[in-house]
């Protein structure tokens, strides 16, 4: 990465924590540390870094031990190399310090909230399409390719096509699927070849639930996000309201304390309706910003968002999530700088989370989405850890998402957080 070295005296500051916003582990709490275990994958990556303070500062953190934190967030559990939303995702997550872990909520046809990434991926990340039985109950159906006719293979399976039982008959499988394929078997088949198979040939599917027990079993913080739903609402007599609710209920049922749950939407209306129904929730829920989407979108112009970053703050959001590239631009020497839209948050006083690392790829050749507003800068794997430090020093970012948290999990304890 073609970017300014950081001085050892900045890295001290970082050491020292009282310059970071994000604040360091209040040992006076006396709260007990636990071990991670990072593997090899954050080391390669600083190995891959150009010469700098920084890398300097990482490499002398190799033979640390390490231990979980609140600053790195289990993106669908360890999706980089575990079929996401299955108990052993999260439970590479866990291992990895994530302190965070994250289910993103759904319902199925008997309105059971279980965990998937959309309601309507069970064709992409899991094994419905080979359950004869179960594939017949897909919105649509299974369509092989036809390449005479430019037509791509296709499928749409929905948890609210099929009961909370028949959910719990699924394994997971790594998300993807081959647009090529003339077949079933030649569909399932399409994880993306930076991404491996190795430890996906038996994932135990989630209810919400469930994974309210795992994560309270291992300690961990929650972030359960309401996802929008693909169905017309309200579903058999289900409200949207009642969807919201119904979540943060199972919380309240398995005795969970607010403090340890981050709840997210996409929608601003759940945030609202949180705020005003259960108040001590909404303390922590995340507004996940997808205004990118929005026709005009600018993160260098405040006129280009609407709510600005005060009315968010005025109505009573106090987190705010968007993705990694709407945080960070270029400077006119190419060195990594905050976005207007990181400093508009700041101003306003909004907690900033933010994903999603680790789910680029390779990055030599420029990152892809995640990397889309400083893509002339980023060259090489190490990248990565350049992207995070500047978006704890400078952004101030309270966490971040990974699909694979060992990385962020080691930059954490590296530098003090």
């Amino acid at each position: 990465m073609r970017t300014k070295q950081i001085s050892l005296s900045a890295i001290l500051i970082i050491f020292t924590c009282s310059a970071l916003l994000i604040g360091c582990h209040d040992n006076s709490k006396n709260e007990p540390r636990v071990p991670a275990q990072l593997g090899p994958r954050p080391l390669f990556l600083v190995n891959q870094m150009q010469d700098s303070d920084l890398k300097t500062a990482l490499e002398q953190c190799s033979g640390h031990s390490f231990y979980r934190t609140d600053f790195s967030i289990g993106h669908r559990g360890a999706a980089m190399q575990f079929a996401e939303h299955t108990k052993e995702s999260y439970q590479a997550a866990i291992d990895s310090g994530a302190g965070i872990v994250e289910c993103d909520v759904t319902f199925t046809a008997d309105k059971a909230l279980v965990c998937r990434h959309s309601q309507c991926d069970l064709a992409t990340t899991t094994n419905i399409l080979s359950i004869p039985e179960l594939a017949s109950q897909c919105s649509v159906p299974f369509t092989p390719a036809d390449p005479t006719n430019g037509v791509q293979a296709s499928a749409k399976c929905c948890t609210s096509d099929i009961t909370l039982a028949q959910f719990k008959t699924l394994k997971g499988k790594m998300d993807g699927a081959n647009p090529d394929a003339t077949t079933v078997e030649e569909y399932m088949a399409g994880t993306a070849n930076w991404r491996t198979d190795l430890y996906s040939g038996n994932g135990t599917l989630m209810t919400h639930a469930q994974s309210i027990e795992m994560f309270k079993a291992a300690g961990v913080k929650m972030t359960p996000e309401l996802k929008s739903p693909e169905v017309q609402m309200p579903f058999d007599g289900f409200t949207q309201e009642e969807y919201a609710q119904k979540m943060l209920d199972e919380y309240i049922t398995a005795d969970i304390p607010p403090s340890q749950v981050f709840p997210q939407s996409f929608e601003l209306e759940d945030i609202q309706y949180w705020i005003a129904n259960s108040p001590e929730f909404a303390n922590q829920a995340v507004f996940l910003d997808d205004r990118y989407d929005d026709a005009g979108f600018d993160p260098q112009n405040p006129d280009t968002w609407s709510p600005s970053m005060d009315e968010l703050k005025n109505q009573g959001v106090e987190y705010i999530a968007p993705p990694l590239w709407v945080l960070v631009t270029l400077d006119n020497e190419h060195k990594l700088v905050p976005s207007e839209y990181a400093k508009a948050a700041n101003i306003a006083q909004l907690n900033i989370i933010t994903w999603t690392l680790e789910r680029s790829g390779l990055l030599i050749n420029g990152g892809g989405w995640y990397y889309q507003s400083i893509t002339d800068a980023i060259d090489n794997e190490g990248d990565a850890f350049e992207l995070l430090d500047m978006l704890t020093k400078d952004v101030g970012v309270k966490g971040v998402f990974s699909d694979w948290p060992a990385t962020v999990t080691y930059y954490a304890n590296c530098m003090g957080i």
